[in-house]
């Protein structure tokens, strides 16, 4: 015959409650440190600033998730190329926390020192991804490069399966880049990366983000791709500051809720007019 525990005394129970508490505490302090990591190594790994660019105006903003953990792993970065173009990232490491801020890092850095080996995009992404390969075999990158020449406009871009950026021309007119892509960075070897050309005119705007600027809870990605472009149109229009749009773009990001990290690069060609 089973025993009948006796019920714990009142002492016994508070010392009970008192040792939960103090672990809830400590995995909450834990939890709040690991954030607060993330989110300082994630800036530190972002560029510090943004070339000039003469005739050309660039801004970039970052934001991290709201979801605590889900921190780390997206980019931005703007930089000169020995012949005088410009390359422009952005990217999203799959994966959060403190691994992806560190991996993103990695990736970021090694590309654009790849970029002075070979600045074509698509064999660049190319490389990267072979890189990418020989870091981690868990982790994988998204990325969009494009190579940027400020004297004719002319933006050669690849993707490795990275959402499409935004065009807007001065009087408006904005769309979706759609252009083909190829794999992430890490997945498959021996990937191909196919290059599209656009041109970006005269007081023409050019955006590109992350997925956690587009994506929210009651949002699908091709909805908030249509956002952006609203958005990027009217910027147009108004002779938005680059900086300008990027800060309004990363709002509406925060307006839907976003529930991953929010990347912005903005290039705009020519000179700003107040909005």
């Amino acid at each position: 015959m089973f025993r009948k525990r006796p019920a714990p005394d009142g002492e016994e129970l508070l010392a009970r409650l008192a040792s939960l508490t103090t672990q809830a505490r400590e995995l909450a302090e834990l939890r709040r440190s690991q954030v607060e990591l993330a989110i300082a190594l994630q800036r530190d790994m972002l560029p510090a600033d943004l070339p000039e660019v003469p005739g050309f105006r660039l801004g970039a903003c970052y934001a991290p998730a709201y979801a605590g953990l889900n921190v780390g792993g997206d980019w931005y970065d703007a930089f000169e190329l020995p012949d005088g173009r410009v390359g422009l990232s952005v990217g999203d490491v799959q994966g959060h926390a403190i691994d992806a801020a560190a991996f993103m890092g990695q990736v970021r850095v090694g590309l654009r020192a790849l970029a002075s080996v070979t600045s074509e995009p698509g064999d660049l992404l190319a490389c990267t991804n072979e890189l990418v390969l020989t870091l981690n075999k868990d982790l994988f990158a998204t990325c969009t490069f494009i190579r940027f020449d400020p004297v004719t406009g002319i933006l050669e871009s690849a993707r490795a399966g990275h959402i499409p950026c935004v065009r807007a021309t001065a009087d408006g007119r904005a769309e979706i880049c759609r252009d083909e892509g190829g794999p992430p960075l890490g997945v498959l070897e021996g990937a191909d990366y196919p290059v599209t050309r656009y041109r970006l005119a005269s007081g023409g705007v050019l955006v590109l983000v992350t997925d956690g600027v587009v994506e929210g809870p009651s949002l699908s990605v091709d909805d908030g791709l249509d956002r952006v472009a609203r958005l990027a149109g009217l910027a147009a229009v108004a002779g938005m500051e680059a900086q300008a749009l990027a800060a309004a773009v990363l709002k509406n990001a925060e307006l839907i809720g976003h529930e991953d990290d929010a990347a912005v690069l903005v290039v705009g060609h020519g000179p700003a007019v107040t909005p």
